[in-house]
């Protein structure tokens, strides 16, 4: 199975497997999806949260390209918040996330015409399996128990973030439960100031990081429809 990041991770979830096109809030993946490379480098203990805004904390490449260019803008760049840089990072990074899944075999690329001469991409699933994780994970951490490892706590909260719920094939009050209990776990973790960041049950440091991006989101994407 391949192993993908965090925002591959978001991706997959809001794409139809079999029509290989988005379901949901466009702007709220590319939203989450920013959110979730800054989260990738906070767990690499790239980036950290001070003072308002993110900042680097070491400067040194981990290796995978998207992440890399990120650490790399903002070390060069002025000081930003993380509603700031959640912004900066969504343009372009959908189509950037796409390519890299689509050279791993993990979806495929499907390039189609419509009326003629505007071309229509969709991306099917080719490696079901890599999805198939990702929804293991979180049925798990749905479903109570031990606490979640730090990515999936991440995961949890950024899915709850973008308001996701549905395509974990939820409906009705299953939505809202499932919400419910993702930001529970955000709160076990120490994302929503319901335990001390002393008792999160991640790095604080990254606690941190997810805390306040999540807010990000939520303050972009507005209050939720009734």
């Amino acid at each position: 199975m391949t192993t993908v990041a965090l925002p591959e991770e978001l991706l997959l979830l809001a794409y139809d497997d079999v029509s290989g096109k988005a379901v949901g809030s466009r702007i709220g993946l590319d939203l989450g999806m920013a959110a979730a490379v800054l989260v990738e480098l906070a767990l690499a203990g790239k980036v950290a949260y001070s003072d308002g805004m993110i900042v680097v904390t070491d400067a040194t490449p981990t290796g995978e390209p998207i992440a890399d260019d990120v650490l790399r803008r903002i070390s060069e760049d002025s000081p930003h918040s993380p509603a700031s840089w959640v912004q900066r990072l969504r343009h372009g990074l959908r189509d950037r996330v796409l390519a890299d899944l689509c050279s791993r075999g993990v979806i495929r690329d499907v390039d189609e015409t419509a009326l003629g001469f505007i071309h229509v991409h969709r991306y099917p699933t080719v490696d079901g399996s890599v999805e198939t994780d990702i929804r293991a994970r979180l049925t798990k951490a749905l479903g109570g128990g031990e606490p979640p490892d730090e990515r999936t706590a991440a995961l949890a909260t950024l899915v709850a973030a973008v308001r996701m719920e549905p395509r974990l094939g939820l409906t009705g009050d299953e939505v809202r439960e499932a919400h419910n209990q993702l930001e529970k776990i955000g709160g076990s973790a120490g994302f929503s100031g319901e335990v001390s960041l002393e008792e999160s049950t991640i790095r604080p440091s990254v606690a941190l990081v997810i805390a306040t991006l999540a807010r990000a989101i939520h303050a972009a994407l507005g209050a939720p429809r009734p």
